[in-house]
């Protein structure tokens, strides 16, 4: 059986390929990439994959059996499109089976939630696609928290819009564990999965990097708008307004969502405790 992986380059993609070169040997792992170059340190055959393309893709998706399609970055109305095309080639070329990469997130009223649609929308068009197919819907990357350490610090705290509201974080190397799983056995064929561990509310998440770092951080929800502003100074317009839209999502509870990531891994996710206690333990090593 052979299985591809599209934008092999990017993080999430990379932590998808070595999960599965774990599984099954490496000749049988494909790495898509739109610069194929920006992959090679992969250990892996590496093939063109520009989403806009699909000639392209049917090209490098021939003699594939199953297919993980990482959703992409471009605006939502592009990104429906480009996700057909990736779909169509595959159906073309002999794939069997395609799982994708999804989120969750408020499907509705903030503005992260036309990326949530447009998902939504592949979703639809893989299980109408007459392939096999698994859907995993990734939870907030809490990586991203990790990488903001020194703002936070200058900061002296947390500051966003998530109020109350709990978050269902995940890491890429869970997510790609649990996509492995998902793209190497049978039982998990028509079936959608929220992938995420414990959801945190910001003060906990404060806590956790407190415990880590030895801080003090604290954290201060802002409203909606103020969040945005801010974000948007930093950001641009597009961008800002997304990621204050994530956050206006966790205020509203639809981040808080059951998890099935134990169905899809077999296991449960890393506990928020061990993950925060391995990053001291680097810390100190260091």
């Amino acid at each position: 059986m052979k299985i591809a992986v599209t934008a092999a380059s990017g993080k999430l993609g990379s932590e998808i390929v070595r999960a599965v070169s774990k599984l099954i040997s490496k000749e049988n792992v494909i790495g898509l990439a739109r610069t194929p170059e920006k992959a090679k340190d992969l250990g892996i055959e590496i093939r063109p994959g520009d989403y806009n393309d699909k000639n392209i893709l049917e090209k490098s998706l021939q003699s594939v059996d199953t297919l993980l399609l990482v959703s992409g970055m471009d605006a939502p109305e592009k990104r429906i499109e480009q996700h057909r095309n990736v779909i169509k080639a595959a159906k073309n070329s002999g794939v069997k089976k395609i799982v994708y990469t999804s989120v969750q997130g408020a499907e509705e009223n903030t503005a992260f939630s036309p990326v949530v649609q447009s998902n939504r929308q592949t979703e639809q068009d893989i299980r109408n696609s007459g392939m096999d197919w698994a859907i995993g819907r990734n939870g907030i990357y809490i990586e991203p928290d990790i990488e903001y350490i020194e703002i936070y610090k200058k900061l002296g705290g947390i500051f966003n819009c998530a109020g109350d509201g709990k978050c269902g974080y995940t890491t890429r190397s869970e997510l790609a564990y649990a996509y492995a799983k998902m793209l190497t056995e049978n039982k998990h064929n028509n079936q959608t999965y929220n992938l995420h561990g414990e959801a945190l509310t910001q003060y906990q998440l404060a806590e956790y990097m407190n415990s880590a770092f030895g801080l003090k951080l604290t954290f201060t929800s802002m409203t909606v708008e103020e969040y945005r502003q801010d974000r948007i100074a930093e950001l641009g317009e597009f961008m800002g307004s997304v990621i204050a839209g994530i956050y206006q999502g966790i205020r509203e509870g639809k981040a808080d969502n059951p998890s099935h990531f134990n169905e899809a891994a077999d296991r449960e996710h890393q506990s928020w405790k061990s993950y925060f206690n391995n990053i001291q333990q680097n810390i100190i090593k260091q």
